[in-house]
């Protein structure tokens, strides 16, 4: 390892940060962009990755089963503010500044929609919105020939659901996300920026890069033995992934993180790979793609996958980060447990797993081992057959924390509850199954008077606490509602008018710019 600059792609050049500028490991990208390229578009709204005003894309050269690539570069949003600058090495940056030199004299047709449809008003949202509506423009480029393939304003709504705007009420910026496919086009010419990425990677070379200030280390290996062999070393140092809690540290809570191994290069973590036992999700894969991994599988988890917070969310944070976190409103964890997902956890060359139902030890506590590290998740693809439901309640349906999760999957024999797992989060101090209220229903008819039985029994394994969310007594009732939901929409007699009748249901959500 040596120290070297961070080295990235951005308006049109590779561009250094070297080691000697003084930029924390820590700094972010937002403020890199605002007081030292002086690209003062880019907007701070909140400063947690919650409002969008900051949103930036990020360009990589596609790897072969990236489901979003534009010709052979894959873009993705993400929230400047909560970025680490040192994540960018490798990469390519664009902002809004980038989208005027796209087509030389005249607005692009993003920011030419945003004008004819009065899509901004105070204009303090605008930028993170077009870097939203251009990524979508970018992705949605080889529809263009055939207007039935075109995002629909729900998939437009779903892009932009991590955007935030206090003045146009959103009508007319979906209306510019619909009119910008109607202008001539101008697309993103990405052959300089593969150039670029190519001659970055072979400058970074394969070894761990190293990025230090003062006295805090930014560690990010490449591969998974080196990311063992670093964590064993350095049990003490500071795991990051997609930066999307850990970035609230430092901006919220001021806290220094010390050394930091980042381990968002080591390509093995980001793997999904199934076969006929299991799904594999990797602990570095993106929410994004883990989420969609699920929902391809058990599609009443879409509507979940796409509330849960939003893209630029998603496509940063990953869902090994979700579930080693260990919050007890992450919305990962129960819907793995209702699938009896196990964990995979690594210490050197040792690996081991345990069902992530026993993960948790107490509030943000868990029985990781020091210097151990989660691998990734295992979802089993042959166990019973089940029907299987998720459920979010939250103040805002879009882009906000949940109030209680549930992650709820049923088998029955005949009309027999034969096994049942219901986990909740957002309910205790960790996310955990409710074994009372399962033990009520499992044996029994999967009726009415059972549900009841188990509505009772959820009083008994939770003791929900009141906070700016939720009391105590909602969480508990909307817990209780929730099974009886659950029971409308899978007994086997006269099911809930639009439930499906075959194991998994579908949500009713339009899901078709996911899917792309």
């Amino acid at each position: 390892m040596s120290i070297r600059p961070i080295r990235f792609f951005h308006r049109g050049a590779i561009t250094e940060v070297p080691a000697a500028s003084g930029a924390a490991p820590t700094r972010s990208v937002l403020d890199w962009l605002r007081e030292d390229a002086r690209c003062t578009g880019t907007k701070e709204g909140c400063n947690e990755g919650d409002c969008g005003a900051c949103t930036v894309v990020i360009g990589e050269a596609a790897a072969a089963d990236d489901a979003g690539a534009v010709r052979g570069l894959s873009l993705r949003t993400v929230n400047a503010c909560i970025q680490f600058l040192p994540t960018l090495d490798g990469k390519a940056l664009f902002t809004v500044e980038d989208l005027k030199a796209m087509n030389a004299d005249a607005l692009h047709p993003v920011q030419q929609a945003m004008v004819e449809c009065h899509g901004s008003q105070c204009g303090f949202c605008t930028p993170g919105f077009v870097m939203s509506l251009w990524s979508a423009y970018e992705h949605h480029q080889s529809c263009r020939s055939d207007n039935a393939t075109q995002p629909t304003r729900q998939q437009l709504a779903d892009e932009l659901s991590g955007n935030l705007c206090r003045c146009t009420g959103y009508r007319p910026i979906l209306d510019a996300g619909q009119r910008m496919f109607d202008l001539p086009a101008v697309a993103l010419d990405t052959a300089p920026v593969l150039t670029a990425l190519a001659a970055l990677k072979q400058m970074a070379g394969d070894t761990t890069f190293e990025f230090a200030s003062g006295a805090s280390r930014f560690f990010a290996p490449t591969t998974l033995t080196e990311l063992a062999t670093l964590r064993e070393a350095m049990p003490q140092a500071q795991l990051l992934a997609g930066s999307t809690d850990v970035g609230l540290w430092v901006n919220k809570q001021f806290r220094p993180l010390g050394d930091i191994v980042y381990v968002g290069e080591v390509a093995e973590l980001k793997a999904i790979t199934v076969t006929a036992a299991e799904l594999t999700i990797g602990a570095g894969a993106s929410l994004e793609a883990a989420w969609r991994a699920l929902a391809q599988r058990w599609p009443a988890l879409t509507d979940v996958w796409l509330r849960f917070a939003s893209p630029p969310i998603r496509n940063a944070g990953t869902m090994g980060g979700n579930v080693a976190n260990g919050s007890p409103i992450g919305d990962s964890p129960p819907v793995l447990m209702a699938l009896d997902a196990l964990i995979e956890l690594r210490r050197g060359a040792r690996v081991r797993r345990m069902p992530l139902a026993d993960f948790y030890a107490d509030y943000m506590k868990n029985h990781l081992e020091p210097g151990e590290f989660v691998q990734g998740l295992k979802v089993p693809l042959n166990g019973p057959a089940r029907a299987l439901r998720a459920y979010k309640i939250s103040k805002r349906f879009d882009c906000d924390i949940s109030a209680l999760c549930a992650g709820l999957a049923i088998e029955l024999d005949g009309d027999v509850v034969a096994s049942v797992r219901l986990a909740y989060g957002g309910m205790a101090a960790t996310v955990k199954r409710a074994a009372t209220a399962e033990a009520a229903l499992v044996g029994e008819p999967w009726s009415q008077a059972a549900v009841r039985a188990a509505q009772a029994a959820l009083a008994q394994d939770f003791k929900p606490l009141s906070d700016m969310r939720a009391s105590a007594a909602y969480r508990l009732q909307v817990a209780q509602n929730l099974l009886q939901r659950f029971w409308l929409e899978t007994r086997t007699e006269n099911p809930l008018p639009g439930s499906a009748t075959s194991v998994f249901s579908v949500m009713p959500h339009d899901t078709g710019l996911a899917a792309a």
